[in-house]
């Protein structure tokens, strides 16, 4: 699997002459379809080896008082959920743009996400501003970054510890070139991630916490930077974490 520092030093062999771009396009699309053939073919038996499990519980419900049954179970899912998060990021870099009303998907993700943890001990607030810029955008993998940030963000609180978490949106011009960007924050004041974590948790397969695939960050970053965007990252240890995406107009 290419890590972001791989990518980069692709582009700029790419960059060097067309040839090389021809060639490095082609390499790329042939291991694109490598690993999507990979993971379908193994996706598929896996997941009627877990309704065959499945099928054993509904007739022999004694085998729940097995021991390891459970931890089978879960370690099927998981490879399960790790293929399923595999092939979206082989995939993160294909888009379906179309122009998105980004306060009117903001709004509604808002609401979405409120809603999911109304009975948690976590304050969820927002702001986003009045009219907000339309963006050229594919909406299903930007709602599925910013999803992603939210979940890793209710994830840095210990088990019923309270604390906040923050969503803004507004625009903002870059000082350099007179550019405007979609500015989206996504603050917690959750446990902080350590400063030796910070250069490789958009790596691939690379996590620091338990159950997790290490792709969250990793697809999060590859779809932003598809939309020729950024994604950011600012945390200090006990006093929370704040995700940046940079996103053009």
């Amino acid at each position: 699997m290419f890590t972001s520092t791989d990518l980069d030093k692709l582009k700029q062999i790419m960059a060097e002459s067309p040839e090389n771009c021809a060639l490095i396009t082609r390499l790329l699309d042939s291991h694109k379809e490598s690993v999507s053939m990979i993971t379908h073919e193994i996706r598929n038996p896996l997941t009627m080896v877990y309704s065959t499990l499945q099928l054993i519980e509904s007739t022999h419900p004694e085998v729940h008082t097995f021991k390891h049954w459970n931890s089978l179970h879960e370690d099927i899912l998981y490879m399960i959920q790790l293929l399923a998060e595999l092939s979206i990021y082989n995939n993160s870099s294909v888009l379906h743009l179309k122009s998105l009303n980004t306060e009117s998907f903001l709004k509604q993700i808002v609401l979405s996400y409120a809603a999911s943890i109304a009975d948690s001990s976590i304050e969820f607030t927002s702001y986003i501003a009045p009219d907000l810029p339309y963006i050229q955008g594919d909406a299903t993998k930007l709602k599925e970054v910013t999803l992603n940030l939210l979940k890793n963000a209710f994830e840095s609180f210990p088990s019923n510890i309270p604390g906040t978490i923050r969503l803004e949106a507004d625009s903002i011009k870059s000082k350099a070139d007179d550019s405007r960007h979609l500015r989206i924050r996504i603050q917690d004041t959750g446990c902080g991630i350590p400063p030796e974590h910070l250069d490789t948790i958009f790596e691939p397969f690379i996590t620091y916490k338990s159950g997790g695939t290490g792709l969250g960050l990793a697809l999060s970053k590859r779809i932003i930077e598809a939309h020729n965007g950024s994604l950011q990252v600012s945390s200090t240890i006990g006093i929370g974490t704040t995700f940046t995406i940079l996103l053009p107009i």
